[in-house]
């Protein structure tokens, strides 16, 4: 079913929204809540589906929507008496603003929760308004960590930010290259500027790389979006560093990688920190010259998880690509429908508090029992992956990988 649409601390607000509602529910009702049937609980998708956005967008849209349709067609929410969920599809449009004003639509209409936005400056804006109608919200891909350290008490995210996916990009680049034998010892950074994601990555990446006696040459910056990756190509053939990490979104990371093609620019190793492109089979099936042996530290399903593997053929079914954006949708909506279930209510504070108190462990990404530190999931973890041949291989940490990684390029 579809239709469009600080004061105190974290766990002091949940903790008296909790008791508010309860109260109210003794008082209305006359009795404790219980299981009852109910019509249908609304749950807010706002995606960018138009705009430069839209192609991840609209993946992150099919995934978050997959899940609720799952959960509806295996009985609904049994603690409710078996209630349907409803989805209120919003437009972000590619712009906060508009995903805001998404949000206040999604509040008009009775949401009691909401999962999105994509990008991080979309999340900021969309978190930020659901805070002030008290509504959980469930960021699935946005990774600046600017979204969870704000002490908005509703928003909740399951995936790594940035700051743990570059350190984790650290320390498995440092392995790898260690045991090739560290032929590394220049390293160029390409990143965007525009969404608040990017620019914190060479901060990171310097600091670690340092102690390894690897040296950042050069910070390249560019907008998002960026139409022409000439200047930066022909600045690298210039420096001719040892390894480029390049970070962006899709659409640059494309244009990125094939300009550097083109250039004839061929360093010993691409190896992406959030790479736009880099863990994607969309660009691998259609510019597979240019995605070959690419590696990427990003999101990524466990691939031993049969629930993954399932996802992954519905994705392909429907003509689409088992993308990032699909399996973390994905799942921001499931951990968003265990806690209603937990909660055994659509009430925004009952809901709100069950994630806070999550303990999850269903999921299909590699990250174990869910634990919420001030909305944050610590157990959140990327992986390394590499496209080799037609195929994208989990290649760090060892404990997932499915190939070794070929490093450097031959």
């Amino acid at each position: 079913m579809t239709k469009n649409i600080q004061n105190k601390s974290r766990r002091d607000f949940i903790k008296t929204a909790g008791a508010t509602t309860a109260l109210t529910a003794a008082g209305v009702l006359g009795a404790p809540l219980v299981a009852r049937a109910a019509g249908s609980v609304k749950i807010g998708i706002v995606h960018p589906v138009t705009g430069w956005a839209q192609y991840s967008g609209s993946q992150a849209r099919f995934g978050a929507q997959t899940a609720l349709d799952e959960i509806n067609a295996a009985g609904g929410i049994k603690s409710m008496g078996g209630a349907m969920l409803e989805a209120m599809l919003g437009d972000a449009q590619s712009k906060p603003e508009i995903g805001a004003a998404e949000v206040e639509k999604f509040n008009e209409g009775g949401a009691s929760a909401i999962v999105g936005a994509y990008a991080s400056n979309i999340c900021l804006a969309t978190t930020q308004a659901a805070a002030k109608h008290g509504i959980p919200h469930v960021v699935d891909v946005g990774v600046s960590d600017k979204i969870v350290s704000r002490g908005l008490e509703n928003t909740f995210r399951f995936g790594p930010g940035f700051g743990a996916v570059t350190k984790a990009g650290v320390e498995n680049f440092l392995a790898i290259n260690a045991a090739a034998g560290s032929p590394t010892k220049t390293v160029a950074i390409v990143n965007e500027e525009t969404t608040g994601f990017g620019a914190g990555i060479a901060g990171i990446m310097t600091k670690g790389l340092a102690p390894a006696g690897i040296e950042v040459v050069e910070v390249l910056s560019h907008p998002t979006p960026n139409k022409d990756f000439r200047n930066i190509a022909l600045k690298l053939k210039e420096i001719d560093p040892d390894v480029l990490i390049p970070s962006h979104y899709y659409n640059e990371g494309v244009l990125f990688l094939r300009t550097l093609q083109r250039q004839k620019v061929q360093p010993k190793a691409i190896y992406s920190v959030l790479g736009g492109a880099s863990s994607q089979f969309r660009f691998v099936s259609e510019f597979p010259d240019a995605a070959q042996l690419v590696m990427d530290c990003n999101h990524w399903f466990d691939p031993s998880n049969a629930a993954a593997l399932a996802l992954q053929a519905k994705t392909n079914a429907a003509g689409l690509h088992f993308n990032y954006e699909v399996f973390l949708a994905y799942t921001a909506m499931m951990f968003t429908v265990d806690a209603i279930e937990r909660a055994g209510s659509g009430d925004r504070a009952a809901i709100m508090e069950a994630m806070a108190n999550s303990t999850w462990e269903g999921s299909i990404m590699p990250y174990g029992a869910t634990k919420m530190d001030n909305g944050q999931n610590t157990g959140a973890r990327p992986l390394v992956t590499q496209v080799i041949g037609d195929d994208i291989k989990v290649v760090a940490p060892a404990d997932y990988a499915s190939a070794a990684p070929i490093f450097p390029r031959p």
